[in-house]
């Protein structure tokens, strides 16, 4: 068997957008520089999901860093992924940490962060942060120093 049999949303002319919250449609690929550290890191800055409460729709640029152990996240099929919380309703808290530990679960991977950057709604933006380092290993260290530390130098927020 090919290494990329199992990929079926990359390439594929037929692409079913689900708006309904689906962690089924992520895929993923052999890590071919497993004993390598390096971090993979995507950017979704057309994030959308709904409030719980109102149902009024949550804007946010999503940011994903990790360190892959075996296996890696296919970008288009965390691009259906994220699409798929189009209608979903959770707290940014939420959205956040479901992200990560549906990606935790995908990957295994060393070490991975979550950043959510909202709009704000009602004069206030929400930037929850979450992450995870593999138990037992160096990555476990690195997510607590990166989560005390993690909003020691914030960004200049002039553009919401």
């Amino acid at each position: 068997m090919r290494e990329n049999e199992n990929l079926t949303k990359l390439g594929s002319k037929e692409t079913n957008y689900s708006t309904d919250y689906d962690p089924s449609v992520l895929e993923t690929f052999m890590n071919k520089h497993p004993e390598n550290d390096y971090f993979v890191k995507f950017n979704c800055p057309e994030f959308t999901s709904l409030c719980p409460i109102t149902g009024q729709p949550d804007f946010a640029t999503i940011t994903i860093s990790y360190v892959p152990n075996e296996r890696m996240v296919e970008s288009k099929s965390l691009k259906l992924y994220l699409f798929s919380f189009r209608q979903h309703g959770d707290f940014h808290e939420d959205v956040v940490n479901v992200i990560m530990k549906d990606l935790i679960k995908l990957m295994d991977p060393k070490y991975i962060e979550v950043l959510g950057r909202f709009l704000p709604r009602g004069g206030i933006s929400i930037d929850p942060y979450c992450n995870y380092g593999m138990p037992g290993t160096k990555w476990e260290q690195v997510a607590w120093e990166r989560m005390v530390k993690h909003d020691m130098y914030p960004e200049i927020v002039d553009n919401r």
